[in-house]
């Protein structure tokens, strides 16, 4: 179903440059509220404040990352919300999510409703204990890459970001292939929204577990940002700024390669040094 939501809208604006204004049409990053339900049972597990565009990755992703879904096989349907608004306009700001007859999912980490909003990602987050007791195993594949690999993913990124080029509002979340070639990109307000656009893409196109894969991330690494990649299984997680402690933490223990403060030729390894080969120490 078409979304007629736009990602973008243009506001008038006042610039002031060296004490002179002038008027401007300015393109903004659209932010509009999402609220994820599932249908059997029916509940909301999310409530998420998004750019409009690839609302069905942004759900599939964040259900499968909260381990509610683990296959494609569990999904029935993922649709917008048939029902018009008191202005008889679509309800394209609910996703209903049809589960597979018969699947009883474990709702019990969202027993509660809670708000997330497009800037810190689920608040009272589970723990790493949480991650082990969903099964989660260390990831142990042997990929490696050079540091010319990883230098070349930030211009590459950039280059393929449309809305924050025209918005300058939006992250974004890249995922690449070892040799650096990227694979596909989705943009959002929220961090986290974006990963999940990406992760939720590749889990509706079949392409989980992303083994030999690369993700970058536009901010800083959180230990939710960490989470997903964790549940999709990549081994490679890049950041154009810091991680938190949590962060690096969590990448120790389920052995991914977690690299911040991306810029230029320049780069920090926190955690899964191995996987970076061809680096001469001075």
């Amino acid at each position: 179903m078409f979304n007629n939501q736009k990602s973008q809208i243009k506001a008038k604006i006042l610039v002031v440059e060296n004490s002179q204004k002038r008027s401007h049409l300015d393109t903004i990053a659209t932010e509009e509220p999402l609220e994820i339900r599932l249908v059997n049972p029916f509940q909301t597990v999310a409530v998420t404040m998004r750019t409009p565009g690839a609302d069905f990755d942004l759900a599939a992703g964040f259900l499968y990352s909260e381990a509610i879904i683990t296959s494609k096989k569990d999904l029935n349907s993922i649709s917008y919300c048939v029902e018009p608004n008191i202005d008889g306009e679509q309800r394209y700001n609910i996703i209903n999510v049809n589960l597979k007859e018969g699947l009883q999912p474990n709702l019990k980490p969202l027993e509660r409703h809670f708000f997330t909003s497009s800037a810190c990602g689920v608040c009272g987050k589970a723990s790493i204990e949480a991650l082990k007791l969903r099964g989660c195993s260390p990831i142990s594949n042997h990929l490696t890459i050079t540091p010319e690999i990883i230098y070349s993913l930030p211009e590459k990124l950039r280059a393929a970001q449309g809305i924050f080029t025209a918005t300058g509002g939006l992250h974004a979340a890249a995922l690449f292939d070892k040799q650096g070639n990227l694979i596909k990109l989705r943009e959002d307000v929220g961090r986290h929204n974006a990963l999940d656009k990406l992760i939720g893409s590749a889990f509706l196109s079949d392409e989980i577990p992303l083994n030999n894969k690369i993700i970058m991330v536009s901010g800083r690494s959180s230990f939710e940002i960490v989470q997903k990649c964790i549940m999709a299984r990549v081994p490679i997680l890049c950041a154009v700024s810091a991680p938190s402690s949590l962060a690096v933490s969590l990448s120790q223990q389920f052995g991914i390669t977690l690299i911040g403060f991306l810029r230029g030729q320049k780069f920090n390894i926190y955690s899964g040094t191995q996987r970076i080969i061809d680096v001469t120490f001075n």
